[in-house]
């Protein structure tokens, strides 16, 4: 078991994404035997089958289905510990993300129109879907963080991994960039803002006349979690809510409704249900803006001058960003971008890295800075940034001195995998693991019932 788990605990999380229907579309597979149950957690013959592909696809070698099952088994394994263990997530949290993924399949299938027609569902049935799967992946997210949250190494401890690494096998590691951005969002426009306010005020008007809040929240809200459940969002201690909406749902009186709302998210009409000591619990229609017509002109026109300043050197980049940057996950960092994937300041110059952000690359020198361009923020709204190339690593062989990141990480990763290890052989009693008799020879597995499920 130890030997597997060390290759691909790193994959757990990820092959419950890659094996999401909801981002791979089918083939005609119908092969939906139970191969293993744990707890009221299913993995599916379809699901293993559905990872192999996606590697094939992409041109990788595939894991064995052994190692494939081992990771989808573990990935029900944090979820059923989680139910035990009574860890959530947030709903505000998993919006946030379902927004992000949502947007994300909007822009790699061009409109939303064309998701609809590629699944065969309604954009209501998929968002339902999906939103389930990326609650699962947070609870899975949350749990791996638990077990591994008192992790830590030391300087010597990556030298002497570094030093057990014959020279002959050391790796090439091929070119990299340091790359930081300043982004400022694009601004909805009188016109679109006008226009969800005068559609919130006509629901409120409904309500007023004696229409159910909860039903036009259903119908209306593009909070497609809240709204599943009437716009209910539940009770929320004071600080957990953005302070737009906080301010203004802490004013009313229980039943009362809201004038309009703005914040980050959009345009809200909140109703207050009841308060209880310091929490309290509404519920709300929100409108969005459509952020495929947003107005970049004075965000473009921001960032022009500010790329003035920059060139000048009469602002260093670093402190602008800092200082004027809308992206909050780069803004404290100096705008510097870090490779999702490694949490690296350094991103490989490769096929794995955003085509257009390649290119663009492709066309500066080391040092310089990008004119004002379009640019698709996680959550899908619309904004312009400059591009900043402030470094490149050229190929070559790793050492030490020039990659202790990275090696670092590997060294985080072992020992990770260790912690993860524990756990499975501890958690493995506290729940019911039942495996197909097909993969009895798995390894990893022998601690697991091998029955039919």
């Amino acid at each position: 078991m130890k030997h597997v788990r060390n290759t691909l605990l790193g994959l757990v999380i990820a092959l419950a994404v890659s094996a999401s229907p909801a981002f791979s579309q089918s083939k005609g597979t119908s092969i939906n035997k139970i191969v293993a149950k744990i707890d009221n957690y299913y993995v599916l013959k379809s699901d293993l089958e559905k990872v192999v592909e996606q590697y094939k696809e992409q041109n990788q070698k595939a894991p064995t289905k052994c190692q494939v099952l081992e990771s989808l088994v573990i990935n029900k394994m944090l979820l059923a510990k989680a139910e035990i263990d009574s860890v959530v997530v947030e709903d505000k949290m998993i919006d946030s993300q379902l927004d992000a993924r949502m947007s994300y399949m909007a822009q790699q299938f061009g409109s939303e129109k064309n998701i609809v027609e590629a699944y065969g569902k309604s954009l209501d049935a998929l968002k339902n879907d999906v939103r389930q799967e990326v609650k699962e992946q947070m609870l899975m997210q949350r749990m791996q963080t638990q077990i591994t949250d008192d992790v830590k190494i030391s300087p010597s401890e990556v030298r002497r991994f570094f030093n057990t690494i014959p020279k002959d096998s050391l790796p090439y590691i091929p070119a990299e960039a340091e790359i930081g951005h300043i982004v400022r969002l694009a601004k909805v426009t009188k016109e679109q803002r006008a226009d969800l306010r005068n559609r919130l005020l006509a629901l409120k008007a409904r309500v007023e006349k004696g229409e159910d809040f909860g039903k036009l929240a259903k119908e209306f809200s593009e909070d497609v979690g809240s709204a599943q459940k009437d716009g209910d969002l539940g009770f929320a201690k004071r600080g957990a809510m953005v302070p737009e909406f906080e301010g203004a749902a802490l004013k009313l009186k229980p039943n009362e409704m809201s004038d309009i709302v703005e914040s980050d998210y959009g345009l809200h009409l909140i109703q207050l249900l009841e308060t209880r000591g310091a929490e309290y619990h509404a519920r709300h229609i929100l409108l969005r803006p459509d952020y495929n017509r947003l107005d970049l002109t004075a965000p473009t026109r921001y960032l022009d001058s500010l790329r003035n300043l920059i060139v000048a050197d009469t602002l260093k980049f670093a402190k602008a960003a800092k200082e004027y940057s809308e992206d909050k996950a780069t803004a404290d960092a100096g705008g510097i971008i870090r490779d999702p994937n490694t949490n690296s300041a350094l991103m490989p110059l490769d096929g794995t890295m955003d085509y257009t952000l390649f290119m663009t690359l492709d066309t500066m020198k080391v040092g310089t800075v990008s004119k004002p361009m379009a640019y698709r923020m996680e959550d899908g709204k619309s904004a312009v940034r400059l591009l900043y190339y402030k470094r490149k690593v050229e190929p070559h062989t790793a050492s030490l001195k020039d990659d202790y990141e990275k090696i670092a990480n590997i060294v985080m990763g072992n020992k990770k995998n260790k912690a993860i290890d524990d756990w499975f052989k501890k958690a493995v009693g506290d729940v019911y693991i039942n495996i197909d008799p097909e993969f009895s020879g798995c390894e990893i597995l022998k601690t697991a019932r091998t029955e039919g499920p």
